[in-house]
């Protein structure tokens, strides 16, 4: 996306929502007695990636919502000591990516903030990419804004790209006969506003990506790093060859 224009004030998020409530059904049998934010790679959780990047931007409170498996995510988080942890429990009622965030909005306050999928994560480049989104939000322009890995840079993925992206980062969808290399990598800035009128109802947030793209608001940026995905056990073992090879180039 486009890094040039007049020098504006710098706006960091230090909310964020770690979405960690899903059922990991591909991930079986692992997941039969863990939930999938648990499993781990390299000796370490999947959700621990993802709250180490957090902590390391600054950001001060992550709401994790739970369902699967509730009591084990919650003495996990428990062991965190550097930022403030809040559940939203969906034990009753799964509520998918946008309604959860809803029932979640009284704990993550009026400003922009970050989103993360618990079961992705990323090794960063030369830039830590969550201090990159904070260095590319324009909350006059945006209403989200997207990292988006391409397909050279990813791990575990099979599919068709998810969007279009032009040079200046605003993004749309990809056509049903097209592919398209970027994919999104489960991490966003976004405005609490977009959720305005919304109930905490199951929907998944494909609903604000679309409305977002038809008022032209949807924006990604392009990752820094390797992207990697850990959606069944076949998975695992391939980011972490991914991790031996990253710590292999950065030595040589």
């Amino acid at each position: 996306m486009d890094r040039t224009g007049p020098r504006r004030t710098r706006f960091k998020p230090k909310r964020a929502i770690m979405l960690a409530a899903g059922l990991g059904k591909r991930m079986r049998p692992i997941t039969s007695t863990i939930p999938k934010p648990l499993v781990e790679v390299r000796g370490k959780a999947l959700i621990d990636y993802g709250l180490d990047a957090l902590a390391r931007n600054g950001v001060e409170t992550v709401v994790v919502n739970v369902h699967y498996l509730a009591d084990l995510m919650q003495a996990h988080l428990r062991k965190r000591k550097d930022m403030e942890i809040l559940v939203s429990d969906e034990r009753e009622r799964l509520l998918d990516s946008g309604g959860g965030v809803v029932k979640a909005l009284p704990l993550l306050g009026t400003e922009p903030f970050y989103l993360i999928n618990a079961d992705t994560f990323w090794i960063d480049g030369y830039r830590d990419n969550l201090d990159l989104m904070a260095d590319l939000w324009r909350p006059e322009a945006m209403d989200m804004l997207l990292l988006i890995a391409d397909m050279r840079q990813a791990t575990g993925y099979e599919g068709r790209g998810d969007f279009v992206m032009d040079v200046e980062g605003r993004l749309s969808r990809v056509g049903e006969r097209d592919m398209s290399p970027y994919i999104y990598a489960g991490a966003m800035i976004l405005k609490p506003s977009l959720f305005d009128g919304l109930a905490a109802e199951p929907f998944s947030l494909n609903r604000l990506f679309d409305a977002s793209i038809e008022a032209g608001r949807l924006f990604g940026v392009r990752l820094d790093g390797l992207w990697l995905t850990v959606g069944t056990p076949a998975a695992i073992g391939e980011a972490e060859t991914a991790f031996r090879a990253s710590a292999s180039a950065s030595a040589a």
